[in-house]
């Protein structure tokens, strides 16, 4: 069963948009971009995503050494395109056991990222002490980007955030020491400017954390 549209806020149910609404609805938090079914990961699904997105689809490449593509998510419809995406990857973690990583890209307000932190959404901006230094830095599309400690988070994981391309910029890590990585200046390609060679990414089962935060 291939699943239903869910919202990317709370992962409840959502309605079409339909006569009384042009847009979808939870009922909880009103209209959303609905969070599309994630699905087994492959370069073919991973292809659908990218296609889709209007905002970027950042994979660390090349991937850590012994990591793998473990899975993709989207928020949004036919109509308006992807506005949040999440990749998932899974590797040796710096201190050793397997860890876990989500980077999330989205427009404003769409949540995605704040529910995969664990945080009240929909923005990181209230958690950010962007008045103080960066905590971690990342190569996104060959630019720095500064990324700041994500305050509030359930204490199994490690949440940055900051802006790239004019958008949100999420990384969470799991469990928390595997935040170690984003202390090594991670190159993020997004996706939409790869080439071929994305066709001869590693994937891996699909990430659990994709499923249930």
């Amino acid at each position: 069963m291939r699943g239903e549209p869910s919202c990317p806020k709370c992962g409840g149910r959502v309605r079409a948009p339909g006569l009384f609404a042009d847009s979808w609805q939870c009922d909880v938090h009103g209209t959303v971009h609905p969070l599309q079914p994630v699905i087994p990961p492959s370069v073919e699904a991973l292809q659908v995503v990218v296609h889709r997105a209007q905002v970027p689809v950042w994979m660390p490449w090349p991937l850590p050494v012994g990591w793998l593509f473990t899975g993709v998510a989207c928020a949004g419809d036919d109509r308006s395109g992807g506005r949040a995406t999440a990749v998932a990857c899974s590797g040796p973690a710096p201190l050793g056991g397997v860890g876990e990583l989500v980077l999330v890209a989205e427009e404003l307000g769409v949540g995605l990222g704040a529910r995969y932190a664990g945080v009240d959404g929909p923005d990181p901006g209230p958690y950010m002490s962007v008045d103080k230094p960066a905590h971690a830095k990342v190569h996104a599309a060959g630019r720095p980007t500064p990324l700041w400690h994500v305050s509030g988070t359930p204490d199994d994981r490690a949440v940055f955030a900051g802006e790239a391309r004019g958008l949100w910029l999420w990384a969470i890590a799991w469990p928390e020491q595997s935040g170690l990585l984003m202390y090594d200046e991670l190159v993020l390609t997004d996706l939409r400017d790869a080439g071929a060679e994305v066709d001869l990414l590693p994937c891996g089962a699909l990430s659990p954390r994709l499923l249930s935060p």
